[in-house]
């Protein structure tokens, strides 16, 4: 599991992290580890990722991330981030990054990634968040490349304005945005581990692809991410 190796991070225990694991282990080819049926497959999550950002660029509270999309280099969308904090505290979830090429007339992806993060990160009450990130620079596109990274260590990140008239910008590599039934706010990205899926990777494209083979030579193309590409690139309907 996607987890394993990272067990030793600070804030994530290896109980903790077999929490996470169980909650969101399911294999990429539709096919839990009890031989049920996935619920969110590779397409699916990438589906779920375009409506998602499509809510968030509707919203009035999101003046900034409308105005600021265009010039990021990427975007990073969880579609849902779950909180497991029965008895052992954890937060974990999938999510999809597409990037801008060299040119920067066209976008690339998606490829597949997984958060890991600690207990704390979620206001009192809320179980599970919506999250999009754009990334700003070209050291938080770097990072993204790694097989993992640590947000707040190998790239910065802060909380995003919201507001109609939300003008601040902040000086950080990644910009998030949260929101839980509705309302923004309330999830702490800093310190999450990002560790790239390349089982999904894999099983999206139907070959053995990386991270960085989606993303930085684009030799890994998918027609079924058309409408997530268009959102990004403000074509989308």
């Amino acid at each position: 599991m996607v987890f394993e190796a990272r067990n030793n991070r600070p804030g994530l225990g290896v109980a903790g992290g077999l929490v996470l694991a169980a909650m969101l282990g399911a294999s990429a080819d539709g096919t839990a580890a009890d031989g049920t049926a996935q619920a969110t497959p590779p397409q699916q999550l990438v589906d779920r990722a375009d409506v998602t950002l499509r809510a968030f660029l509707r919203d009035p509270d999101m003046a900034w991330l409308r105005t600021n999309l265009p010039r990021a280099r990427g975007v990073l969308i969880a579609p849902e981030v779950l909180k497991a904090g029965f008895v052992i505290g954890g937060t974990g979830g999938r999510a999809v990054l597409v990037v801008r090429d060299a040119s920067g007339s066209a976008w690339r992806g998606p490829a597949f990634y997984t958060f890991a993060m600690g207990s704390v990160g979620f206001q009192a009450g809320i179980g599970s968040s919506e999250t999009v990130a754009l990334v700003m620079t070209d050291k938080g596109i770097n990072a993204l490349l790694a097989p993992s990274l640590k947000l707040g260590a190998e790239a910065s990140i802060a909380a995003g304005p919201v507001g109609a008239g939300a003008g601040r910008t902040p000086a950080s590599d990644l910009v998030s945005f949260a929101r839980s039934k509705g309302v923004f706010g309330g999830l702490d990205l800093d310190g999450t581990v990002i560790t790239a899926n390349n089982e999904w990777n894999t099983a999206y494209y139907g070959r053995a692809v990386l991270a960085a083979d989606v993303l930085v030579p684009g030799g890994a193309v998918k027609a079924d991410s058309s409408s997530l590409l268009a959102t990004v690139s403000g074509s989308g309907s």
